[in-house]
């Protein structure tokens, strides 16, 4: 079958999608990733097919709306304005994702795109299904990942839960009518038709484990936590020769990078990395990232984009914003964690590290100092407990197949 997988957002939101798009190519389907135009690198190594879409996420975020995520201090705030600046290239996207669609049998959306592409399955008649990273549904057991807050009670976190929903379905309501009008289909609410897919039970597989979160016993049928999707890294990729000749200079370095995350002062961001390592006696790995994070020194490396499966592995700890890709390959890697998370999942993935005992506990960018990272630091690199842990939690990771389920769920949903 010809299966599309969909997606948009920044690199973490993608790079899973190609080891789940490479899996599905082993199984015998012929997989296109569809997505912005800078990742069609990531879905080449995959060896998988490519259709870009419109829309820089990395400028969007260094644009000037953007740029105010950092004004807002609270996770309501943050939430408006990703709002705002995601409704405000909603449209383009869906004339792109449109253009895929037609030369596909299956959809297969991230939660991202899933408004668009559910009218562009139901105008073309198309079967789909969601694959999501993080765990959207209404539940009354945690409260809802993107606001970031500790449980709000079993009703709150339900009322939460459907408040964060209802301002995701305010990005596409534009966007999804004048899809719907271009395809034939009558005029509905993204409201409405999230109630229709609920009420039919419309299939979403989680790209996480249950080991790391377990799935909700208040979710409805049809939620699925599959296990994780790794994302594709060559076999012969290896490490850049400098950070090779690096990581043999010396005792394992801390890796050091915010991801996809931007911050307003990356000079301070950097500098504080580095007082924090140095006064903990330890090295650093530091990845410039979207943040534009530096460090000099013999004791310091500034790397670009290298595959954390082989990276990660050699390091003592490393220093995240958790995202929930980084996450991932931390939890792959079987190395303690320190987070320093920045906006929206971010802090529910670092407080499942922290109750994992693979962290120490989350050093917020907003707080970040060099004392309270140095302390951090000592606990996740000085304390065997949080290494032990980390180890034990990714052999157990190791036996787990998150693709074999989204293989069977594509072949079941095609064929009904």
């Amino acid at each position: 079958m010809r299966v599309a997988v969909m997606t948009a957002g920044s690199r973490g939101d993608v790079a899973p999608f190609t080891g789940l798009g490479h899996g599905l190519a082993r199984a015998g389907h012929e997989v296109t990733l569809v997505t912005h135009e800078r990742f069609g690198p990531l879905a080449e190594a995959a060896g998988i097919g490519f259709r870009p879409l419109p829309v820089d996420p990395r400028a969007e975020l260094e644009s000037a709306a953007g740029r105010g995520l950092h004004r807002s201090g609270t996770a309501a705030g943050k939430l408006v304005r990703v709002v705002a600046l995601a409704r405000s290239v909603a449209g383009e996207l869906a004339a792109g994702l449109l253009a895929a669609a037609e030369d596909s049998d299956v959809l297969l959306l991230s939660v991202s795109v899933a408004p668009l592409g559910l009218a562009i399955g139901e105008g073309l008649k198309l079967p789909s299904l969601g694959v999501y990273l993080q765990p959207h549904a209404v539940t009354g057991e945690f409260a809802p990942p993107m606001i970031g807050t500790r449980s709000l009670g079993r009703s709150g976190n339900r009322l939460a839960a459907r408040a964060v929903n209802a301002a995701v379905d305010a990005i596409f309501t534009e966007a999804v009518h004048e899809l719907r009008a271009g395809l034939g289909l009558p005029r509905e609410g993204t409201r409405a038709a999230r109630r229709a897919r609920e009420a039919l039970d419309w299939p979403v597989l989680h790209g996480f484990s249950e080991r790391i979160v377990p799935r909700p016993a208040d979710w409805r049928p049809g939620l699925q936590v599959a296990g994780y999707w790794w994302p594709y890294d060559s076999p012969a990729a290896g490490l850049p020769a400098e950070l090779s000749a690096f990581l043999g200079a010396g005792p394992p370095p801390v890796f050091v990078g915010l991801g996809s995350a931007t911050t307003p002062d990356p000079e301070r961001v950097g500098a504080t990395v580095v007082r924090a390592l140095r006064a903990a006696g330890l090295r650093g790995v530091i990845q410039s990232g979207w943040a534009g994070l530096r460090a000099d020194g013999d004791d310091m490396l500034t790397i670009g984009e290298v595959p954390h499966r082989d990276l990660f592995p050699r390091t003592a700890a490393v220093v995240h914003a958790c995202g929930a890709g980084t996450t991932a390959a931390g939890l792959r890697a079987g190395v303690p964690a320190v987070p320093v998370p920045v906006q929206f999942d971010q802090s529910f993935w670092a407080a499942r590290l922290t109750a994992l005992g693979v962290a120490p506990g989350a050093v917020p960018l907003r707080r970040l100092t060099a004392p309270a990272l140095t302390a951090a630091l000592r606990k996740a690199t000085g304390d065997e407990t949080y290494r032990v842990r980390a180890r034990a939690l990714a052999a157990l990771l190791a036996r787990e197949d998150g693709i074999g389920p989204v293989v069977e769920a594509v072949e079941a949903r095609a064929g009904g």
